[in-house]
C-alpha cells in the first residue's frame, strides 16, 4: 500500500513534466509524422499525399546538396571538436591552482548566443578585414577569402565551432581526475613516457566521456543551423557563397516558414531523424570494441 502511495507521489511530482513532454514533444512528433504525408502551406488544410513527399526527397538537388554540407561538415568537425577538447583537457589538468581560471576561461565563449557566433564569424573571418587573416599575413601567409569562396566556407565554419569547446573541456577533465593516479605511477616505473602513457592509460581510462562526447556532437553536427544561417542567410543575405553553407536544417527551415512547404519539411524532418540514428546505432556498436568502463567484465 505504501508503495502505492509513493509511486502517486512521484507521478503527481513529475506529472508537470509529463504533461509538458506530451504536449511540446510527443505529439509535435506524432504530428509531424502525419503532415509529412500531406501537402501542407499552413494556411489551407492538410491534403493527404501519401509517400509523395518521400519521393520528391529523392529527387530533389537541394536535399543531395545540402546532406553533402552536412555530412562533410561533421565528420570533419566532430574528430577536429573531440581532439582539441582533450588537448585543452590535458593542459588543465597540468595546470595545478591556475586550473580554476582556465576553466572559467574556457567555458566563457560557449555562453555566447549562437546568433552573436554567426555575425562574429563574419567579422572574424572576411577574407579582406578579417582578424584571421590579418593574424595569418603577419607569418606572410595570403588567407583564403574564408566567406566568399565555396571550398572554404565549410572549413571556416568547422574553425568556428571549436570557439564553444569549452563545456566538452570540462567533462573530460572530469574525467582525467577520476584516473587513478597509481597507473601512471606504475608506467613511469616500467619506463613509459608521456605519450605511452596518454595512449595506454589516460585514453582507455575516459573513453567513456571521449564517447559521450563523440556521439552528442554527432548528433549536434547533423543539426548544425542557426551561426551558418545568420552568417549566410540572414536577413535575405545573397553575398555569400549560400550553397556551400546550406546544411540540412537550414533547407528544412526554409522549406517550412519561408516556403511554406510544411509537409514537405515533415518528411525533410523524418529523413534526418533515420540518418541520425543509424549513425547513433552504428557508433553504439563500435563503442562496445573501444569504450571502457570501470567495473565492466571482459
Amino acid at each position: 500500500m505504501s508503495r502505492r502511495r509513493e509511486t502517486r507521489s512521484a507521478l503527481l511530482f513529475i506529472s508537470p513534466w509529463i504533461i509538458g513532454f506530451l504536449v511540446f514533444t510527443a505529439w509535435p512528433i506524432i504530428y509531424s509524422a502525419y503532415l509529412s504525408l500531406t501537402d501542407y502551406d499552413v494556411i489551407n488544410n492538410p491534403n493527404y499525399v501519401g509517400l509523395e513527399n518521400y519521393e520528391e526527397l529523392f529527387r530533389d538537388p537541394d536535399v543531395a546538396l545540402a546532406l553533402w554540407n552536412t555530412f562533410f561538415f561533421t565528420i570533419i568537425q566532430v574528430p577536429v571538436y573531440v581532439i582539441v577538447s582533450l588537448a585543452l583537457a590535458l593542459l588543465l589538468d597540468k595546470a595545478g591552482r591556475a586550473s580554476g581560471f582556465f576553466r572559467t576561461a574556457f567555458f566563457l565563449p560557449k555562453m555566447t548566443p549562437p546568433v552573436a557566433v554567426g555575425i562574429l564569424l563574419l567579422l572574424l573571418f572576411n577574407g579582406q578585414s578579417g582578424l584571421i587573416n590579418e593574424a595569418l599575413s603577419w607569418f606572410g601567409i595570403d588567407g583564403p577569402a574564408w566567406t566568399t569562396d565555396p571550398d572554404w566556407v565549410k572549413p571556416g565554419l568547422i574553425i568556428m565551432s571549436l570557439w564553444s569547446v569549452g563545456s566538452s573541456v570540462i567533462i573530460l577533465l572530469a574525467a582525467l581526475r577520476n584516473v587513478p593516479q597509481e597507473l601512471y605511477d606504475s608506467a613511469r616505473v616500467d619506463g613509459a613516457n608521456w605519450w605511452q602513457q596518454t595512449r595506454k592509460i589516460t585514453v582507455p581510462m575516459i573513453s567513456g566521456a571521449l564517447f559521450f562526447i563523440f556521439i552528442v556532437n554527432t548528433i549536434a553536427g547533423f543539426q548544425t543551423f542557426t551561426e551558418a544561417y545568420t552568417a549566410f542567410f540572414g536577413s535575405g543575405n545573397t553575398t555569400y557563397s549560400n550553397d556551400a553553407a546550406l546544411f540540412y536544417v537550414i533547407y528544412l527551415f526554409r522549406q517550412a516558414f519561408e516556403f511554406l512547404n510544411m509537409g514537405y519539411a515533415s518528411a525533410m524532418a523524418w529523413l534526418l531523424f533515420v540518418i541520425i540514428m543509424i549513425f547513433t546505432a552504428i557508433q553504439i556498436k563500435v563503442s562496445r570494441r573501444f569504450v571502457y568502463y570501470e567495473g565492466e567484465q571482459r
